[in-house]
């Protein structure tokens, strides 16, 4: 069994479409050069060494993460690095939430939580339209600067 799929089989019933639908929406609306792998717990995206050969400053045999989603015991969680390094994308982001459509945004520096299935449903065309608005080398600059500079 793989990684992605352990994550998959441990998602409780009524997380499974939500969590299946925002990974679809990953997969299809983060530009292209991104990867995505799973350790079990999280399904990561992340620029590989292929692209960014230095690798995540905390530990650099890894690659450089970018967008998590994780299913704990009271939420789904969204983790976007670009939101928490990049003010601008996160004002954005943040004056696109609809709270009558996708609920109060609940959500720390990088992630966003949903703790009721239906609002992460309800949020997925504005987090489609947050995806899109990064590629690898956009999010490698803004790392630099925000991390390593």
């Amino acid at each position: 069994m793989t990684n992605l799929a352990s994550f998959v089989e441990a998602l409780p019933q009524a997380r499974m479409a939500p969590v299946l639908a925002l990974l679809d929406a990953l997969r299809r609306h983060l530009p292209e050069g991104f990867q995505e792998h799973s350790d079990g717990r999280m399904v990561h995206f992340t620029v590989p060494h292929s692209i960014y050969p230095a690798g995540y400053h905390c530990n650099p045999k890894d690659p450089l993460p970018f967008v998590s989603v994780a299913s704990t015991k009271s939420q789904i969680s969204l983790y976007h690095m670009g939101l928490y390094a990049d003010p601008d994308l996160l004002n954005a982001f943040q004056m696109e939430w609809n709270p009558e459509e996708c609920g109060r945004l609940d959500m720390g520096k990088s992630c966003i939580r949903f703790k009721r299935p239906e609002r992460l449903t309800a949020a997925l065309p504005v987090l489609s339209s947050l995806f899109e608005r990064m590629s690898p080398e956009d999010w490698i600059s803004v790392y630099e600067a925000a991390f390593k500079g």
